[in-house]
């Protein structure tokens, strides 16, 4: 009797450490997403530590102020031995269709960076992973633009970003924070299909 009274005591207090460990972990998990928010730096993972999916944590990364570019390539960083910072740098000049220049989605873009990640080869004569890659960014694209008729920023937006008086008007009407996360979610959900 006192042997099981003894154990029962050991497994309930050995629940209790792990309920006070788990809040513990809880709370500095919420104190460094809320410091990563405060400062509008990526320094920890979200996605990991709240139990988002990639595209729900590359949306608040945009949200956050990140460009669309950053946001999806960042989320897949850590899966291939990035530094999320450094793809933050990496991708910067690809948000809003190239820099400003009425090109491709820049959630494409960064999309595209993970395609490359993926099944790019380091190679000159790697022929057989030039054309994979090639064969899945065009399958991505092509999803892309089934769920939104069009991969050119211009026409996804309604305005032309290289346009000093049509970039004012997006602006100022927020047209990126109405109309961008679709497209965040969107390149990172079908990214994930293809790596």
């Amino acid at each position: 009797m006192y042997y099981s009274f003894a154990a029962q005591e050991n497994v309930h207090s050995g629940y209790f450490e792990a309920r006070r460990f788990t809040r513990l972990v809880e709370t500095i998990v919420i104190s460094l997403v809320e410091i990563a928010l405060l400062s509008n730096r990526v320094i920890v993972a979200p996605a990991r530590l709240l139990a988002m999916t990639k595209a729900e944590e590359a949306v608040v990364l945009f949200q956050q102020g990140f460009n669309c570019a950053q946001a999806v390539l960042s989320v897949f960083a850590a899966d291939f031995g990035l530094e999320r910072d450094t793809a933050c740098r990496i991708s910067q000049g690809f948000g809003a269709g190239i820099g400003r220049t009425d090109d491709i989605c820049g959630s494409l873009s960064g999309a595209i960076m993970v395609i490359g990640l993926r099944y790019g080869g380091m190679r000159p004569d790697d022929t057989a992973a030039k054309e994979k890659t090639y064969a899945v960014v065009a399958e991505f694209l092509q999803q892309f633009k089934k769920l939104h008729g069009s991969v050119a920023c211009t026409d996804l937006l309604g305005y032309n970003l290289s346009d000093p008086q049509q970039f004012a008007q997006a602006k100022t009407h927020k047209v990126a924070m109405e109309k961008c996360p679709a497209f965040v979610r969107d390149a990172v959900n079908l990214v994930e299909k293809v790596v």
